[in-house]
């Protein structure tokens, strides 16, 4: 699940959502709920993530909760979802767990950014088309 982007800049988490996630990451590790690849991935996002206060975070950034359209720059299909924490996922709504290889993917990223991932079936690329919502935006910094 390697990922590329055509910015070499680290991406935006914010201050709560990074807290949430590295207590996501080891509460997981520990028991042993998901494969440990993801894991070691979404800690490597945040590892090379610029931490930002939820009120100083740019609105086109997607950040948790956020709801997306990303377009497959291969099929042209564009598709719609919010990135979520696992307990909360529903891929037939939409809502894509953080840990899913997509929705590491796609944290921290801006609107018109692509990124590249390789999946089993070969390398995928999306681009982000728009931020729908984002909670930080909408000043919805509790959630």
């Amino acid at each position: 699940m390697n990922k590329r982007s055509q910015r070499t800049s680290s991406i935006y988490v914010t201050e709560p959502d990074y807290h949430r996630l590295s207590a996501l990451i080891e509460t997981t590790r520990e028991g042993n709920g998901v494969d440990v690849q993801y894991l070691n991935k979404l800690e490597a996002e945040l590892d090379r993530a610029e931490i930002v206060d939820p009120k100083d975070i740019p609105d086109n950034v997607i950040t948790m909760r956020s709801r997306v359209r990303l377009k497959d720059l291969v099929t042209g299909e564009a598709n719609t979802y919010s990135l979520v924490f696992p307990t909360e996922a529903d891929f037939h709504e939409g809502k894509i767990s953080i840990l899913a290889p997509i929705g590491t993917a796609i944290l921290g990223y801006k609107s018109g950014d692509t990124i590249e991932w390789s999946v089993p079936s070969g390398l995928r690329r999306i681009k982000v088309d728009e931020i729908l919502y984002q909670p930080e935006a909408a000043g919805d910094y509790e959630l």
